[in-house]
């Protein structure tokens, strides 16, 4: 792993900017759910997983309460994993369509996962002042992974995000011209592409707001987008 990369994480995980979340983290650690309770919660602020090198980014909103805060690695071990890690498998970008844990053998190649917030908040709803809390992480993450031209921001909470990051930068003036829409792509002024999907909460999957269908496109598209040859020697992360 890169050492800026390396050093990020660390801060993340020892961040406690924002009380509200971190009683939350600690408080879901320590009751658990039940079908979890033989097992220890990571209970933290939850870093980014992923090729350091990836040209495709995937940017969501925030850890879970019994899957990423359990786990410590975004989108593993609830719902949201289970219906996304299939998609990336078939779209090329993951080594395998399971994620259950750290240490299951997971490799990412080519794309980067990073999250809007990166404590569980409760209600899956962060504030305001919780999400400008997090931002300078994203920022550093986004200067850092300089390969990245493609940014699938999974709701509208992450697609705000790329949006205010662009803003900070003072390359972005208005958000009113970019609307958040499935399926929505966009140039942006930093020279990459934005492409908008549905969050694959369980409350979008189970209703069929959004298919495996319409998932697997946008990552298709990512990939079109980006070309299909990967980079000789091209570095993997495997937590």
């Amino acid at each position: 792993m890169a050492s800026w990369l390396a050093k990020l994480n660390r801060d993340v995980v020892t961040c406690r900017l924002c009380p509200r979340l971190v009683e939350h983290c600690q408080a879901v650690a320590r009751e658990k759910r039940r079908a979890y309770r033989d097992q220890e919660y990571w209970g933290r602020p939850v870093p980014g997983f992923g090729d350091p090198e990836a040209r495709v980014l995937v940017l969501g909103l925030a850890p879970g309460a019994h899957g990423s805060n359990r786990t410590g690695r975004p989108f593993t071990g609830d719902g949201s994993g289970y219906f996304m890690y299939p998609v990336l498998y078939r779209a090329g970008f993951a080594s395998q369509p399971g994620s259950t844990h750290m240490g299951d053998g997971l490799e990412l190649r080519d794309l980067y996962i990073t999250a809007t917030v990166r404590c569980a908040p409760p209600q899956n709803k962060p504030s305001p002042q919780e999400i400008r809390n997090c931002s300078a992480f994203l920022d550093r993450e986004l200067e850092g992974l300089s390969a990245v031209r493609v940014v699938v921001a999974l709701g509208k909470i992450g697609f705000d995000a790329y949006l205010d990051y662009l803003k900070r930068r003072g390359l972005l003036a208005r958000k009113a011209p970019y609307r958040f829409a499935h399926g929505a792509e966009y140039r942006m002024p930093d020279g990459r592409i934005l492409l908008a999907s549905y969050h694959p909460s369980m409350q979008n999957t189970l209703t069929g707001k959004l298919s495996e269908k319409m998932f697997l496109a946008i990552f298709r598209k990512a990939r079109r987008l980006v070309g299909n040859q990967f980079s000789s020697g091209r570095p993997k992360n495997r937590t």
